[in-house]
């Protein structure tokens, strides 16, 4: 420092004007590389050398595990569906209205469900539980206009009028068991009362749904109530601790109506069962629908890397992964986190309660923050059970975002990551909570440090362009 202080006193203010100039183009020069090189790799130039070919020499290591070898590129290519990019989907596991959501609110004052979520349920409940041979019904043309209302009280007393015009209105029961019922208990005992009611009316549909195409329509509707209910009944038995019980009522469901798999039933098994610990099932299931040609979901491929993690969890340490290299197991747990990291980023801060949980919505985006926030509500209770599977999740989920190709408008493993999430997301989540956002590529140190560094050297050369004689005297000076 002093020989460039003594060497800088010795300059004209010309001389001195061109080193300005020449440092100031320099590190431009160098902050256009740095940010072309992040822009393209994901990485900044000098931290890659400093990292790759200084460390090494001065003794250093990588504390974080060696990046995994990319999947197949059949699965690469066969995954890349099209799919719309921001449909919103009927959250599996959504909690009950009445003995869950009203109860938050009456405790916390704060409102669980925003007007685009109830508005959502509200279609869906027209689309499930109605026909066009309601009208034959009288006690069907009131749920009819019942599941058009807005206010829950007006709700609630549309179905009691339809049971005085008919005792066995399953519908009816449903809108109670889900909207008047304020515990689980009696919830359930509306639903087996819709049950008992449902069962009745799907045998007559059954009976004469090929008389006409309005017949046909009927028997879709009654089987959408009876499998609404059914699921019901069953994650209620799931939520009282009978959870075997709610097992083989789901496993049959699953069984008596196979076509129905868009409703994701097995979604509400793979959570019952990781509960029983039942992990031999759990992969079971996973084979099935964890397929290519299957649109994927959090809690499929968070699933999938629990149980991979659950092989190699207890005994993982990161410094001594970064020592011996990972073994095959080992490969294969960080390839399944960071697999389903890539299709939904926004799970690992829920799961290392590095960010606070909410509610879960009654519909979620898929690859968005109320997936992530509904997924962990109920699994990561089943993360913290395996020892170590948090930990071997905090050491690798980062280094996803090393291996997606960026910009983001490519993907590595799954298409695209849809530019819509936020905005859905912010609809369908309550205004208190915090939305998280696609985790974006932080700019490195080196590059805020060249454009630092540049700056401060054009800031000089325009100085000493403007007052030359000023700034050889307070270098002298210096």
């Amino acid at each position: 420092l002093l020989t460039a202080t003594m060497f800088l006193s010795t300059l004209t203010p010309k001389f001195y004007f061109a080193l300005t100039v020449t440092s100031s183009f320099i590190s431009g020069l160098i902050f256009v590389f740095e940010w072309w090189h992040f822009r393209k790799y994901g990485t900044s130039f000098i931290e890659q050398v400093s990292v790759s070919h200084l460390r090494p020499l001065i003794g250093g290591a990588e504390n974080s595990p060696p990046a995994p070898a990319a999947f197949s590129a059949g699965e690469n290519e066969t995954s890349r569906q099209n799919m719309p990019e921001c449909k919103v989907w009927r959250n599996p596991l959504n909690l009950f209205r009445g003995a869950e959501y009203s109860r938050y609110m009456w405790v916390t004052g704060k409102e669980p469900l925003t007007y685009y979520d109830m508005n959502l349920s509200a279609q869906d409940h027209q689309t499930f539980f109605t026909c066009d041979t309601d009208v034959l019904r009288p006690s069907d043309t009131v749920m009819q206009k019942a599941w058009r209302e807005r206010s829950p009280q007006a709700r609630i007393k549309a179905a009691y009028q339809a049971l005085e015009l008919n005792n066995d209105c399953a519908t009816a029961y449903v809108l109670l068991a889900e909207e008047e019922a304020t515990t689980i208990v009696d919830a359930e005992k509306y639903f087996k009362q819709a049950l008992k009611a449902g069962e009745m009316i799907y045998r007559k549909s059954q009976n004469c749904h090929s008389q006409s195409p309005q017949h046909e329509a009927q028997l879709r509707r009654d089987t959408n109530v009876l499998v609404y209910v059914k699921r019901r009944l069953a994650m209620c038995a799931r939520k009282l601790g009978r959870i075997r019980e709610a097992v083989k009522m789901m496993r049959d469901l699953m069984k008596e109506f196979p076509l129905l798999s868009m409703l994701n039933i097995h979604e509400n098994l793979l959570e019952a069962l990781l509960e029983l610990q039942a992990y031999a099932d759990v992969q079971a299931v996973l084979a099935k629908y964890d397929d290519i040609s299957l649109p994927k979901s959090a809690a499929i491929c968070y699933t999938a890397a629990l149980l991979k993690a659950r092989a190699v969890s207890e005994r993982f340490s990161p410094e001594t992964a970064s020592k011996r290299g990972l073994s095959t197991a080992e490969i294969n747990a960080v390839e399944a986190i960071h697999r389903a990291v890539e299709f939904n980023p926004h799970v690992p801060k829920y799961l290392l309660e590095m960010k606070s949980l909410v509610l879960p919505p009654e519909h979620i985006l898929k690859r968005g923050d109320s997936e992530a926030v509904a997924y962990a509500f109920f699994h990561l209770q089943h993360w913290k059970r395996i020892e170590g599977a948090l930990n071997l999740l905090h050491c690798t989920w980062e280094g996803t975002f090393r291996m997606i190709p960026y910009p983001l408008e490519k993907g590595h493993l799954f298409y695209p990551y849809p530019s819509c999430t936020e905005t859905a997301d912010r609809e369908l989540l309550p205004t208190f909570h915090e939305v998280s956002v696609y985790p974006q590529k932080e700019l490195p140190f080196f590059i805020h440090f060249t454009a630092g560094l540049c700056s401060f050297s054009a800031m000089l050369a325009l100085l000493t362009h403007q007052f030359p004689e000023l700034m050889v005297t307070f270098v002298k000076a210096v």
